[in-house]
């Protein structure tokens, strides 16, 4: 028994001096439990609408408040809707509640009145949580309005969603799912590429060849970006002509910004590769570091406005947000180029500083 202490006392000293391995045993399930228990939500929080009133009446007065005290909105008031298309366009809001001229009149006088909203259907889930949130606050009126007046009353409520009427869910998916594999292909596979040299003692003579370390490493991630290119144009193929799912926009901006988004991949697969020696290592690396994150936190399951303030912080640094977004705004809401300025100059910069840090931090020397 002696020599069998001897052996776990061994064991405990060798994880104990791998730094790498205590944070992926120890702090690794912490953050899966945080991202998973704040991220995976199906209530809805902090979004964004706007309201339009031509009745200005006490009626919709006392809705607009309603919906104001309540947690699942915040509220800007519009005057009219000519700018309504735009903010929904930049994403400014996720909703829009429209009250007819003469409302509290209609209903009083007739007993019917009618309430429009319309919603972002390039995010479906969203969509329908904004406008089932918004019928329930106006239905709960509703029947307290009823139960004071003691007549029946009815406050019709025509819903319409821009850019999916049909409510197919593979608009929302098919971005998202665009950018799992692009990260998929290129950050895990060039990380396990690279440190398989590393562990099978082979790196060492590469760096010693006449090429020179950086285009090694560049010539490591050329096939995977190859591969990507291949995956992209599978993926689109498959959504416009078996998932209906239409490139409303710009296909050249589309395929633009997929490479820059693969490129970035890349560079994190090197920057991966730059802090692991062994192949099992850098998938735990890649897997729980880019793939938990992509699917919780860039907006590919659950919306980033309904998560908590650190979380939706996170997400901004997460390349595959932008990815994401620039991609539902070129192929679900038919925009153009000027309209994705901001996530495309966003995925240049990260691209351009994770590539700087990456090729920093590679040893061209082995210990």
């Amino acid at each position: 028994m002696k020599e069998f202490f001897a052996f776990v006392k061994k064991e405990f000293f060798h994880i104990l001096r791998d730094k790498r391995t205590i944070l992926i045993v120890l702090v690794m399930p912490i953050v899966q439990i945080i991202l998973f228990g704040f991220a995976i939500t199906t209530e809805l929080r902090n979004s964004n609408i706007a309201v339009i009133d031509y009745s200005k009446d006490k009626t919709s007065e006392r809705i607009i408040r309603d919906i104001e005290a309540s947690e699942y909105f915040t509220v800007k008031v519009q005057q009219t809707n000519e700018n309504i298309d735009e903010m929904f366009k930049t994403g400014e809001i996720s909703g829009v509640i429209i009250f007819e001229s003469k409302f509290h009149e209609s209903l009083i006088t007739s007993g019917r009145a009618q309430i429009q909203i319309i919603t972002d259907g390039s995010d479906p889930n969203t969509a329908s949580l904004v406008s089932n949130y918004l019928s329930a606050i106006v239905m709960q009126y509703q029947s307290e309005l009823i139960s004071m007046v003691q007549m029946p009353l009815n406050i019709s409520i025509n819903t319409k969603l821009l850019y999916n009427p049909q409510m197919q869910s593979s608009y929302n998916f098919v971005p998202g799912v665009m950018g799992m594999i692009l990260m998929l292909i290129c950050a895990l596979m060039t990380s396990v590429a690279i440190v398989r040299e590393k562990e099978k003692g082979t790196m060492e003579v590469l760096l010693v060849s006449p090429v020179k370390p950086i285009y090694i490493i560049f010539a490591k991630t050329v096939p995977y970006f190859t591969l990507s290119c291949i995956n992209m144009i599978t993926v689109l193929l498959i959504s416009v002509f078996m998932l209906n799912v239409p490139v409303s926009g710009s296909l050249f901006w589309l395929i633009v910004v997929s490479l820059i988004f693969a490129i970035t991949a890349l560079g994190l697969g090197i920057l991966i590769s730059t802090v692991t020696e062994q192949q099992a290592t850098a998938m735990l690396f890649s897997a729980m570091g880019l793939m938990v994150p992509v699917m919780l936190l860039s907006g590919m399951l659950f919306p980033i406005e309904n998560m908590p303030l650190p979380l939706r912080l996170i997400s901004n640094i997460i390349p595959a947000t932008w990815y994401i977004s620039a991609v539902k705004k070129l192929m679900i809401m038919g925009l153009g180029a000027s309209s994705i300025l901001k996530e495309l100059g966003i995925l240049v910069f990260m691209m351009s500083f994770i590539y700087f840090v990456s090729l920093k931090k590679f040893k061209t020397r082995l210990e």
